[in-house]
């Protein structure tokens, strides 16, 4: 492990290390331009701060507690395990948190509609929830088949007031759903606000919603210090794009005694398309009007992708995450399909918890870290989501094994 005092990031030119920066159309440089200048001012500004938080604490209902997992931690016999319980949040995931911060910096720029893509649904319902809230038109871009997968958060996009639009090229998931939204958006990028749904994308995107994020981080940090008098040993966190896991490591970074594991999706195992472990077997690449870490075809294109869980499935990566692999920082590891459906099962019945099939991977690694750490350790999983959006698709095909 790698521990720096760390210059701020990103650069003014979107930067961290050599990933980042925003590769895009010419008629967007003006529109992202004003939308880095409009956050830039509103970041630290009292007022907006001030009105943020009250939403947080009245709306969302933050903080999220942190839990000890005292059955799983007995199961396990080695280092105790605690969740972050960002599955409490309003709409049942992190996503709200930084659907919240684009919707109110939308509205203070006179936008009149909210577009973003969505892979489990849970960005489009914080985003549709946040519409709703302050009074803005909304379109989300959801592959068909994550549309089938994810059923119950159709719905609930559907009752918020937003327009779910399908997609059925490609993959039909959530790659193509972004290159969707992003075809959408520069129709009209004047009175529309992309809000993308991850720590991807060009600047400013993966340093607004990393900044938005990074309260999941500021509150741990001080509840478990509360809870155990000191900080977490290892902190887990799945990754897909890593909104979740960058708002949690972030306030960490520097905490050299602070271990850091962001878990990726191994799927169904190492052959091309059967999987999405972008750092583990990715290559530098451009994406989405960024650089990262990304899973290529022979023709350097972004390859094809797959993992059970529909969050996850994505080829390229935060370029902050690329960024924290390279230095060592972050340990990036991965879990497939089977040990992240079993630690699903496993936290439901144990703690009463049922967790987003993204989060499992998270679980699924940290009972594996758990025994090697041994007791006396401590292991701090950050719970992204809830699971009643994947319960239909797991006792569908896993039912039969655990039902």
């Amino acid at each position: 492990m790698s521990v720096k005092k760390f210059d701020p990031m990103p650069t003014k030119d979107g930067y961290f290390g050599e990933y980042g920066g925003s590769f895009i159309p010419p008629q967007l440089e003006s529109v992202l331009n004003e939308i880095t200048y409009e956050y830039e001012k509103i970041r630290n500004d009292e007022n907006f701060i001030k009105e943020l938080s009250d939403l947080y604490k009245h709306y969302v209902g933050r903080p999220s507690p942190i839990f000890f997992a005292k059955r799983i931690s007995n199961m396990v016999g080695g280092a105790d395990i605690y969740l972050k319980r960002e599955d409490l949040n309003h709409t049942g995931a992190h996503k709200i948190n930084h659907c919240l911060g684009e919707a109110l910096l939308a509205k203070k720029m006179g936008k009149t509609k909210l577009i973003a893509e969505t892979g489990a649904g849970q960005h489009g319902v914080a985003l549709a929830t946040a519409a709703a809230l302050v009074g803005l038109e909304c379109d989300i871009f959801m592959g068909e088949v994550d549309i089938n997968k994810e059923h119950p958060n159709v719905v609930r996009m559907k009752i918020l007031g937003a327009k779910v639009i399908p997609v059925s090229h490609g993959r039909q998931t959530l790659k193509e759903a972004v290159d969707s939204a992003f075809e959408a958006y520069l129709k009209d990028p004047v009175n529309q606000f992309y809000a993308i749904g991850s720590v991807v994308g060009p600047h400013p995107f993966p340093m607004m919603v990393r900044d938005f994020q990074q309260i999941v981080g500021e509150e741990a940090k001080k509840q478990f210090m509360e809870m155990t008098g000191k900080h977490p040993d290892n902190l887990v966190a799945c990754v897909g794009g890593g909104s979740n896991a960058i708002g949690l490591f972030t306030p960490f970074l520097e905490e050299e005694d602070v271990n850091i594991y962001g878990v990726e999706p191994a799927g169904r195992g190492f052959k091309d398309g059967d999987h999405a472990a972008t750092l583990t077997l990715g290559k530098p690449g451009i994406i989405h009007g960024f650089k990262c870490y990304l899973l290529q075809d022979e023709n350097g294109d972004p390859g094809k992708v797959y993992s059970v869980a529909s969050g996850l499935d994505y080829p390229g990566v935060g370029p902050q995450h690329s960024y924290l692999k390279d230095i060592n920082r972050v340990n990036y590891d991965y879990i497939n399909d089977d040990e992240a459906i079993d630690a699903f099962f496993t936290l439901s019945r144990l703690e009463g918890i049922i967790p987003a099939i993204e989060s499992s991977h998270a679980v699924a690694y940290a009972i594996k870290l758990a025994k090697k750490e041994g007791k006396g350790k401590s292991i701090l999983i950050n719970l992204s989501g809830r699971g009643d959006k994947d319960i239909d698709f797991v006792v569908e095909n896993f039912g039969d094994k655990y039902i």
